[in-house]
């Protein structure tokens, strides 16, 4: 092929300058190179392999596609690595994750400085990018510092795009608050978690605009605003409406502003119709939708970022009877329901897990992905957690961080954010589920964290 071909002269270049007395130093292929031959492809869009296939990356980016071999000339910048027809996809993308959240227990959060979050939250994160995950939508906490230092490359962890404090109203879902510091005088301090950027709590339209302004301002990619009611909270019943239509459109306008979008967490058809009407764009969890709020969500075009919680052995663990347990019960007993109506209507469905406060669930990252073979065939599944993750991603449009080429897919330009797997994952789902075992190399960004083949 053409690319082929072109390195090959780009290299036979090289070593006749160098001859001539030229600095290799001087030339673009001291960039670094990985070249992973013989692989089948699933290039995160369409279901068939593309089989024997052959990858150039060049620094952080795919370079070369080829179904013919490709040459390079072996120096020390230069990483061959020969897939022995293992599968070839692209990372996984957890789009409903939380970096500071995901394994630390509630008390433990809720008596922590935002130092001990970070520092649990990369550790929390170091794993995720372990079990195959390359870019996680941290939909709720203060992780502006874990994504530069990961960005910078001071902690390994996968590319976050960062939502920020949770914005809620008073009574709402991320209302922390003990029961005896309210009622809350006018003008009186922060809580903790508000002052350290983990959650903010806003009452009318004037208040609401201010503080996503904040939010924005800070680097939020995205919006969260929690528009209904919680399991895991305890001050809010499921069924509630939480801010009014008014607050809401104007939560939007604000991020139309800034040409992102708004994601809310909601379970139910009342506070998802007012949130979709007033023009938000994904919405998080949506486990008790009927069928008239899902054919609503597909002619608007609304995202469906719902989770494969099911009350089993990996149910999350509250207190046996308590009103938490109520309302997990209830919210997996719809689940497959909802996945079933979204897909017969076409709506465009995310997938993430929502771990919270157990680093025991957190671990089971890979299995959530694959608990969706309930539902979809293996190649839905991992088209959804690959391309079409990448797709609600990128509607953060200008405040997207990583501009340089797209996610989610193995093409041209792309970023390299890959991983070889030890069998066909559109043929057995359960490969992704352990990652250890069946991940023998993992690339993000162009850098190798993990390289089990000889």
């Amino acid at each position: 092929m053409t690319k082929s071909v072109e390195i090959i002269v780009r290299a036979l270049l090289v070593v006749s300058l160098w001859f001539s007395g030229f600095s290799l130093a001087e030339e673009p292929l001291d960039s670094k190179l990985t070249l992973i031959s013989n692989v089948n492809i699933f290039d995160g869009e369409n279901e068939k392999l593309l089989r024997n296939m052959h990858v150039l990356v060049k620094d952080n980016l795919i370079e070369t596609v080829s179904d013919e071999p490709l040459a390079v000339i072996q120096t020390t910048n230069v990483t061959m690595i020969d897939g022995g027809g293992r599968t070839l996809m692209p990372g996984l993308i957890d789009a409903h994750w939380h970096s500071l959240m995901s394994s630390m227990p509630l008390q433990t959060l809720l008596a922590s400085d935002i130092s001990y979050m970070s520092l649990v939250g990369a550790k929390a994160n170091e794993a995720a990018l372990m079990r195959g995950f390359t870019s996680v939508r941290d939909i709720g906490g203060n992780v502006f510092s874990l994504k530069k230092a990961t960005d910078e490359g001071l902690i390994n962890g996968p590319r976050i795009y960062p939502s920020g404090a949770t914005i809620s109203q008073t009574s709402g879902h991320a209302d922390f608050r003990a029961p005896l510091e309210v009622p809350a005088n006018n003008g009186a301090p922060l809580d903790y978690l508000q002052r350290e950027g983990m959650t903010i709590i806003a009452d009318g339209v004037p208040a609401v605009m201010q503080r996503s302004r904040e939010i924005l301002r800070k680097g939020a990619s995205q919006l969260k605003v929690m528009a209904g009611g919680g399991v895991s909270s305890d001050y809010d019943p499921l069924d509630s409406t939480q801010y009014t239509a008014d607050e809401m459109r104007a939560l939007v306008e604000v991020a139309n502003s800034w040409n992102t979008y708004i994601a809310v967490h909601a379970f139910t058809d009342d506070a998802v119709r007012q949130a979709v009407e007033a023009g938000v764009k994904s919405v998080e969890h949506g486990h008790l939708l009927t069928e008239k709020t899902l054919k609503i969500m597909a002619e608007k075009d609304v995202w469906l970022s719902m989770q494969p919680i099911l009350n089993d052995e990996d149910a999350i663990p509250f207190p046996p009877g308590s009103a938490n347990q109520r309302k997990f019960e209830e919210v997996t007993a719809g689940t497959g329901n909802v996945y079933k109506t979204a897909k017969k209507y076409n709506v465009k469905i995310a997938w993430g897990t929502d771990t919270l406060f157990d680093p025991a669930l957190a671990a089971k990252q890979g299995k959530q992905l694959a608990k969706m073979k309930n539902w979809f065939t293996p190649y839905e599944a991992l088209k959804m957690a690959t391309s079409d993750n990448a797709e609600l991603l990128a509607l953060s449009g200008p405040r997207n961080p990583y501009q340089q080429g797209p996610l989610g897919v193995i093409k041209e330009g792309a970023y390299a954010d890959l991983i070889l797997v030890n069998g066909n994952p559109l043929e057995n789902l359960d490969l992704v589920a352990d990652a250890d075992k069946n991940f023998d190399l993992i690339m993000k960004d162009g850098n190798i964290y993990k390289n089990n083949i000889e």
